[in-house]
């Protein structure tokens, strides 16, 4: 039987750790031909025994999702790939297993990666072509027909949604399962694919289509009962914005209901004006935390970041998730075009109206290929043509730079504590370890809230 051994590589813990669910698809995805084993870096701190496992298991393939590029902190950047490379050089060490990359953060810079790591083969977008890859080596077919396929030769890369049977294998005896159990309880849960709003700065609809495609409401509310029955003290939704279609999020949230599910959950939304009663509806279904994408209070720099919604949507989006009873976060993401000191003033001085929530600050916006803020930095001379932009570039305005938007920010919160300024590195975040070792479930970031 051939044997594939699923690694993700992700390590980052702050705020929290994040279960790999994208291995849990393409798990879903091979069948019974394969013996499939899911390992999750977040689990291995010492080298040593990840090599006894690699031994042990003698992989013929070995997938690696790489999810991270770097930590987006634009004053403490630190990139991920000689993480990468040394992860690829142990499983050389210890193992003549064929080497797959996948993952978001690889279909972004697919190319690059295939050459730093010197992996055998790639596959970009939806990991469910794993399967298609594998029948194609073990009936010795052209594997660069298959789309979304890159090798050491071939070039051209072809991106189109998978069309395939989705399926997840959630097993929750497995070891990074226990491992996020007890780490704060918190598993994953996917309704959709697929982003219909067109950010300039974001990635999602280059990874997984501008067309959302919709899971059967009561599927995941059968998935999250089984994560629930697994022990999940927390479900965290991972779509690009749960709210991205209020009818099937409503929908979702019924199915919940009509499965009896106890467990509280949360996720990312748009903060785009709800229907009448919308948070209410989904508080009855066990949502507790909101986490709106807001980057900006200031229109000028809303527009130019091509955000579906104003700024006085946002308030009152915030104004009705707070009737509901619930937490509420939101990011910002400052420096993008546009951005002057007056606008971050517009921003800072509209947070202060927005009441009980916690806001965490981004002070620099990165490039990535694939979006419109890479054509405003090409035409702006910001990047060259065919750059490598694998190290981390951030957008620089004209107008603010990043030195300038910090210690605005800074002063403005004056010591808030819940004001979380960086990617995840404040001492504020470094709090929540703390409670997750003391049995503490969830996010938790509600506990900095004042």
């Amino acid at each position: 039987m051939i044997k594939v051994l699923l690694i993700s590589a992700n390590t980052l813990r702050i705020p929290y750790p994040v279960y790999p669910l994208g291995l849990d698809y393409v798990a879903g995805c091979l069948d019974s031909r394969y013996q499939t084993k899911i390992i999750d870096l977040n689990d291995y701190s010492h080298p040593e025994t990840l090599d006894a496992l690699i031994r042990d298991f003698a992989p013929d393939f070995v997938g690696i999702s790489i999810r991270n590029i770097d930590n987006t902190d634009v004053i403490n950047c630190r990139s991920f790939l000689p993480e990468y490379q040394a992860l690829v050089s142990q499983i050389r060490k210890n193992s003549q297993a064929r080497i797959i990359l996948g993952g978001s953060g690889f279909t972004i810079f697919p190319a690059e990666f295939m050459m730093a790591l010197d992996a055998d083969y790639g596959i970009v977008g939806e990991g469910e072509r794993m399967s298609q890859l594998l029948d194609a080596l073990e009936k010795n077919a052209d594997v660069n027909k298959v789309p979304g396929v890159l090798t050491k030769d071939k070039t051209e890369i072809v991106y189109e949604p998978y069309g395939g049977m989705i399926r997840r294998h959630f097993d929750p005896e497995n070891r990074h399962t226990r491992f996020y159990l007890a780490y704060g309880g918190m598993l994953n849960l996917q309704t959709k694919r697929g982003c219909p709003y067109q950010c300039s700065y974001c990635t999602y609809p280059h990874i997984e289509g501008g067309k959302m495609r919709f899971y059967e409401p009561r599927e995941i509310a059968r998935s999250a009962r089984d994560l629930q029955d697994a022990g999940a003290k927390y479900i965290f939704i991972t779509d690009s914005a749960f709210n991205a279609s209020y009818d099937h999020s409503l929908d979702v949230a019924q199915a919940f209901i009509e499965e009896r599910l106890s467990i509280p959950w949360g996720g990312f939304f748009a903060p785009t004006v709800p229907p009448a009663d919308y948070f209410k509806r989904l508080a009855e279904a066990g949502l507790t935390h909101v986490e709106f994408g807001t980057e900006s209070l200031s229109d000028v720099v809303l527009n130019n970041l091509r955000k579906p919604f104003a700024s006085q949507n946002v308030f009152v989006a915030h104004r009705e998730a707070l009737d509901a009873g619930l937490h509420v976060a939101h990011y910002f993401l400052l420096g993008g075009p546009g951005e002057s000191k007056e606008t971050l003033q517009t921003t800072l001085t509209g947070i202060d109206q927005l009441e009980k929530a916690v806001f965490f600050f981004f002070c620099g916006v990165r490039i990535y290929p694939h979006t419109a803020l890479y054509d405003v930095a090409l035409k702006e001379g910001q990047v060259a043509e065919g750059e490598n932009i694998l190290p981390p570039v951030f957008y620089r305005s004209s107008e603010i730079n990043v030195k300038e938007i910090m210690t605005m920010v800074e002063t403005h919160a004056n010591g808030r504590l819940n004001w979380i300024i960086g990617a995840g590195e404040a001492k504020a975040t470094r709090i929540l370890p703390k409670l997750y070792r003391r049995g503490f479930t969830g996010p938790l970031w509600e506990y900095l809230i004042q």
